[in-house]
């Protein structure tokens, strides 16, 4: 994870043959700063993934699509709504839902609960390990509980506590809409997921996309850990933020 939280998002993904960007969130400068952070360099990238038109995912996009000759893959809907500041992509379009090779990594994309136009999240498996992405999505239907199976590695949004999202500064509409189910995922939904129908075979969870004002890393960690802790499961728990990139996991 390059970069997780309100203010901008980014993944990056290698197979050492096939290299893949998911969202744009940072600033060009930034990205390649965070990319060389782990030897990598922007124009290296084969493909670059967009979940979602809003901007803490898409705001490096334009500039990004000017500097790197990258395909972009972006759900049909969602490519009108993103501003591309005069330049001419390599767009390829999907509908989400379906599935995409690109180089050796197999991706099965599939919808979220988002008040998006059409927000997609995505499964990565290559060379025997399955990756799962999934952030911006107000509660986990069934469909979404079935991809997300057999991930070695899984991204969860842990957006918000309620306590702290209820006495926040945010306005009440704003407030409504981030408990919505088409808003954020919770702490407390995410403790419930993994106390009853998380995969006991997925070897790290890191949680993203965690609110600056609305939530704090070490009360994210303690909720998930617990529903953890009362399976006995093993996982390693991760925690991502806005200001640096993890460490780099390795299979």
């Amino acid at each position: 994870m390059l970069a997780s939280g309100s203010s901008g998002n980014c993944a990056f993904i290698s197979t050492g043959k096939t290299r893949v960007l998911i969202d744009a969130g940072l600033s060009f400068k930034e990205l390649s700063k965070r990319l060389a952070s782990i030897g990598e360099q922007p124009d290296r990238i084969d493909a670059v993934l967009i979940t979602h038109e809003h901007s803490d995912h898409v705001c490096g996009l334009p500039r990004l699509a000017k500097k790197i000759a990258a395909v972009i893959y972006v759900t049909r809907l969602t490519a009108p709504l993103i501003d591309w500041e005069g330049c001419s992509p390599r767009l390829e379009r999907f509908q989400a839902g379906a599935s995409l090779a690109i180089g050796d990594i197999e991706i099965d994309s599939f919808t979220i609960p988002h008040d998006a136009i059409d927000p997609v999240g995505f499964c990565f498996e290559a060379q025997g390990v399955k990756i799962g992405i999934v952030t911006d999505l107000g509660y986990i239907p069934d469909s979404i509980k079935f991809h997300l199976r057999r991930s070695h590695v899984l991204l969860l949004e842990s957006n918000h506590d309620l306590d702290m999202l209820k006495v926040g500064p945010y306005p009440w509409a704003v407030k409504q809409r981030v408990m919505s189910r088409n808003g954020h995922l919770s702490n407390e939904v995410v403790g419930d997921y993994l106390g009853h129908e998380f995969d006991s075979s997925t070897a790290t969870l890191i949680l993203g996309h965690l609110s600056e004002h609305n939530n704090h890393p070490e009360i994210a960690r303690i909720v998930a850990q617990q529903a953890l802790d009362r399976r006995s499961l093993a996982t390693r728990l991760v925690i991502a933020n806005q200001k640096q990139p993890t460490e780099v996991f390795q299979f």
